[in-house]
């Protein structure tokens, strides 16, 4: 608890957060089983989503549309990622392959027979990501590896190896000649890995049970984990070490997954109880809690513009807050008035 209390040292005479109101503006129905993923494109508007239902669905956000449903020959597409250019998707799961999927202006064309494999593991695909262009694709999978992949060949081109047991979770550094990410899985390990040479170069081991998701803080300097242990941590790079612990004793199921506010200052955690815990990062207090799913909550993320709030869940929906009041506008750019 050292560390912890240094942090709120730090951050003492920092302004206490004023009262948070978020509400759904937004529910988006059209899976029809568990949603496991979604990913936000960088145009802010458009979204796209997995599901067990072995669908992958592109979304406009603010209109309710879908763009695009492509329904995939395995079920349970655990992972889904919108490339840089919001000209192609990528997704897998537990047919063991990350594939890849050009997007076209015309919502009738068949996508499916464009779908391209380009990643393989020996075990099922739980995340993935493009790194900084269309060209690369770094995936996280249940054989305890992540890897990077080239999308036109399909060729390997690095391999991590560290973990111990499944990888649950991965995420490239926010800065835009990011040549790190980091990891987590079931070895209760967080794992900070240098793209170019396949080293890790950092280790966290403070959690007590499987580490679901990771996510950078917005500088890179950091990042947050969620775990099964019903916590989510804060590591900093720089120290080398855990800073904070978000936990309560009321707060007795996992956490699922989580994302930061665009400037940091909040972090968004969905729970296995089907509530999403709102942190202060700084001040490790609660500052509310969304209710409004019927299941479990399997991620979080907010828009890259930092104005919205997008959560799927195993109830089979989306539900999306908006930044329409100048007290929401507040929530998501907090730090930047």
């Amino acid at each position: 608890m050292k560390h912890f209390l240094i942090l709120h040292q730090v951050a003492e005479k920092v302004e206490v957060l004023s009262a948070l109101s978020i509400k759904t503006r937004r529910v988006l129905k059209g899976h029809g089983n568990k949603v496991l993923c979604m990913d936000w494109c960088k145009d802010k508007r458009r979204m796209v989503s997995s599901s067990q239902d072995g669908k992958v669905i592109v979304w406009d956000a603010f209109t309710l549309n879908k763009e695009h449903g492509v329904p995939l020959p395995c079920t349970w597409v655990l992972a889904c990622a919108y490339a840089p250019s919001g000209c192609a998707i990528a997704c897998g799961g537990l047919d063991n392959k990350c594939s890849v999927i050009p997007l076209s202006l015309d919502k009738n064309e068949n996508l499916a027979a464009k779908k391209k494999s380009v990643a393989m593991h020996t075990n099922y695909v739980s995340g993935c990501s493009f790194t900084n262009s269309d060209m690369q694709l770094l995936t996280s999978s249940g054989d305890g590896t992540c890897a990077l992949w080239d999308v036109e060949s399909g060729q390997l081109l690095q391999s991590f190896h560290g973990h111990t047991a499944d990888v649950l979770s991965l995420d490239l550094a926010p800065s835009e000649t990011g040549n790190t990410f980091v990891s987590g899985g079931c070895d209760m390990k967080a794992n900070v890995w240098d793209m170019r040479s396949g080293q890790n170069i950092q280790s966290f081991e403070s959690h007590e049970s499987d580490i679901n998701c990771v996510k950078y803080y917005p500088s890179g300097d950091a990042f947050a984990s969620a775990s099964d242990d019903a916590t989510c941590r804060f590591y900093d790079l720089r120290a080398d070490r855990e800073v904070a612990v978000y936990q309560k004793d009321s707060i007795i199921f996992g956490a699922s997954t989580c994302d930061f506010s665009l400037s940091g200052r909040l972090l968004f955690a969905g729970y296995n109880d089907y509530a999403i815990n709102v942190w202060d990062v700084l001040k490790g207090t609660r500052a509310t809690i969304l209710f409004g799913h019927e299941n479990r909550v399997s991620r979080v993320r907010v828009s890259p513009d930092g104005t919205a709030l997008c959560s799927a869940s195993w109830d089979s929906t989306l539900r999306v807050s908006w930044s329409f009041s100048t007290g929401s506008n507040y929530i998501f750019v907090l730090g930047k008035q």
